[in-house]
């Protein structure tokens, strides 16, 4: 690959790109309909259940049997990834490093082909999909930069002054031991190699829990990790549902830590069962977001609506950092309203494994009976739908999830500015000031990404108000979306997210390590 594949550079792709995605999309079709394992302790394991798992472009084209794990396997991949957790805590960092830079390799020789199948499984358009795969080879590669960045994290510290004695002070991070990754359907292979790629790096052994709905780019990962050479038990991936093995596997005694990646709901439940038992265990839970846009009276109005349009309706809005709030100064609603229809209404619905398509369906059947409900919400309680609204099922589309973008300006009262849909659903108010905007985008008890569209010397003020972990201020690609590891820590504030801390960013690594002091006296 003689490119770069970035969020930021796949906006103009070389014929290339296309040409070697095509070409991974047609030889992964004879594949479909084939029988997945579990992996655990090195090997894969057959399991008593497995699950279908069809297209949601097509529910007529089945993608794989996807093992079905039991409590009985979630007990095997716990205990194969303690008894790897000694030796693979005292390997040599610059082996572990090799390794996981060797897994970043393989990622990107399989880009295409990984790409191709969270084309079919989720239903994110080609490029979506090449940018999560891309992303996910970049965290195994940063996380290996930031721990020598860190020296390891093993600090020197001054000896205590005692006369007569030398008393040698060090700080050491160390592992912590079995670390459970729980993973959504959204980005099923970015959200689950970022944590395992730290985790391991910082010397934990991990059990992987994919989403229900996205079991395929979980065993995808475990593909690569294998074929890199990382020992048994040192990474092991289970599927199946994710209310049982994600209990299982939170009270296990001995899963040390977690990373969750999912609703408020469920991430302050893990939250508050991993604060509890003999001890409490470390959880790194990401936890949606309910995100906003100010466009101020002296924005630029064409550079807004490209980025709102991208940042609302890329992936069906089943993004976390998705835009779903808008608040618009009165002076420059209607020209931007007007523009938005016309970008909405140029956006190609369809296959994502085509081309020309930018919005493919969404991934799940229960997304589809919600965005019915949300649309029959926000006409029955005073909002007016602009554009959307309805289920796209005939035609080409009529064995699909597939629901139209939808554009609703609504009071400031209505209760779905409350809800987290995850939909293609963006929700419109007009403001008479600045300081109205930011009152009403800090209400949420969310707060994982903002954007803005204003003159410069209003940047500065919105940074200063905004309660949100991730900001972007006039910026075409996305207002609220589309952060790079190495280019833009990603974490949320508030109820978005639990730590404090960003992935990818000059904190996080620490997260999965703890602190020891150690005085040697001579």
């Amino acid at each position: 690959m003689a490119f770069k594949l970035t969020y930021s550079t796949m906006f103009d792709p070389p014929s290339e790109l296309h040409e070697r995605f095509d070409a991974a999309m047609a030889a992964l079709q004879p594949q479909l309909g084939r029988s997945h394992a579990l992996y655990i302790d090195g090997e894969d394991r057959a399991s008593e259940r497995t699950r279908p798992n069809h297209s949601p472009t097509d529910g007529r084209r089945l993608l794989g049997h996807f093992a079905a794990a039991s409590a009985r396997d979630v007990q095997a991949a716990v205990a194969a990834a303690a008894r790897a957790f000694p030796a693979w805590r005292a390997t040599p960092a610059a082996q572990r490093l090799r390794l996981m830079r060797r897994v970043a390799a393989l990622i990107e020789e399989r880009v295409y082909t990984i790409a191709a199948a969270l084309t079919l499984e989720v239903g994110k358009n080609r490029m979506e999909a090449l940018g999560e795969t891309q992303e996910t080879a970049d965290f195994f590669s940063s996380y290996c930069d930031e721990w020598e960045r860190n020296a390891g994290y093993d600090h020197a510290l001054p000896n205590d002054p005692l006369a007569g004695y030398t008393s040698r002070n060090r700080s050491v991070m160390k592992p912590y031991g079995v670390w459970a990754v729980l993973t959504p359907f959204n980005f099923p292979f970015a959200l689950a190699g970022g944590p395992v790629a730290a985790a391991l790096v910082a010397g934990n052994t991990v059990v992987l829990k994919s989403a229900s709905d996205t079991p395929w780019s979980g065993r995808l990962l475990a593909d690569c990790l294998h074929d890199a050479g990382v020992p048994a038990g040192v990474f092991n991936f289970l599927s199946g549902s994710s209310a049982d093995l994600g209990d299982a596997l939170v009270a296990h005694p001995q899963i040390a830590g977690a990373t969750f990646t999912g609703s408020v709901a469920v991430g302050r439940d893990l939250l508050s069962r991993m604060s509890g038992g003999p001890y409490p265990r470390p959880c790194i839970a990401e936890m949606g977001g309910k995100n906003a846009c100010i466009v101020t009276a002296r924005a630029d109005l064409d550079r807004a609506a490209t980025g709102i349009v991208r940042s609302a309706f890329g992936m069906g809005g089943q993004k976390c950092s998705a835009l779903s709030r808008l608040y618009v100064h009165e002076a420059v609603a209607d020209p931007l309203v007007a523009l938005l229809r016309e970008r909405i209404d140029a956006l190609v619905i369809g296959d994502p494994a085509q081309r020309s398509v930018y919005l493919g369906p969404v991934t799940t059947a229960g997304a589809v009976a919600n965005y019915k409900a949300f649309s029959a919400q926000l006409r029955e309680q005073g909002a007016h739908i602009v554009s959307g609204g309805r289920v796209l099922d005939d035609g080409a589309l009529a064995h699909g999830q597939f629901v139209a973008p939808t554009l609703a300006e609504a009071p400031a009262a209505h209760p779905l500015w409350e809800v987290e849909m995850f939909l293609p659903i963006l929700m419109l108010h007009r403001v008479a000031s600045n300081d109205e905007a930011m009152q009403l985008a800090n209400r949420s008890d969310l707060g994982l990404t903002a954007g803005f569209y204003g003159a410069a010397d209003e940047v500065p003020w919105f940074f200063d108000h905004i309660e949100a972990g991730v900001l972007y201020a006039n910026r075409p690609q996305g207002a609220t979306t589309g952060a790079w590891p190495g280019y833009q820590p990603f974490g949320g504030w508030k109820g978005s997210g639990s730590t404090g801390k960003a992935i990818a960013s000059f904190y996080y690594l620490a997260q999965y390590l703890r602190e020891q002091s150690q005085t040697l006296v001579e």
